[in-house]
């Protein structure tokens, strides 16, 4: 038998002059990153926030505080290897995780792929396993006024049960 749970997982930055966009581990060439104490990846850190709540294991916060000199500018691949870490140390596995991306810009389809092959390496999953999709807001709210980026994350994990 096999226990099985499900994680949602929701973070936002807005965007900054004079960083680097990074998102999903992947480079965006963009005149504007997103501020952040770390490298401010919102997809990396929605993706933390499903796996983390999916366990049973708090969030991203808890675990990797902004008020830490630890963490500042870190890059969010070594966060995720840590969670993924977190996740193994109680049995789980992932089943699936389901990504969307909230930009009017920078356009991120040709990203996308990039993204999967990057994810999938540090997650040590299938690349099957990983679903990212991009989208706009239709121009509304802060993400529609190109303040910032909104990224939500859905995962399914699993372990073996007696």
């Amino acid at each position: 038998m096999e226990k099985i749970r499900v994680g949602f997982g929701y973070d936002v930055h807005a965007f900054a002059t004079n960083r680097e966009l990074w998102l999903g581990g992947v480079y965006i060439p963009y005149s504007k990153g997103l501020q952040g104490h770390s490298d401010a990846d919102v997809v990396i850190h929605a993706i933390c926030d499903a796996l983390l709540g999916a366990a049973n294991l708090r969030d991203i916060g808890y675990h990797f505080p902004d008020t830490s000199g630890e963490f500042k500018n870190i890059d969010s691949k070594i966060l995720l290897t840590q969670t993924m870490l977190l996740i193994q140390s109680k049995d789980y596995k992932l089943g699936n995780i389901d990504i969307t991306i909230c930009a009017e810009k920078p356009k991120l389809n040709p990203f996308i792929p990039q993204m999967k092959a990057c994810l999938t390496e540090v997650m040590k999953v299938e690349e099957e396993d990983i679903s990212i999709k991009a989208t706009t807001s239709e121009k509304m709210g802060f993400v529609g006024r190109e303040e910032g980026i909104a990224v939500f994350a859905t995962t399914l994990l699993y372990k073996s049960v007696e």
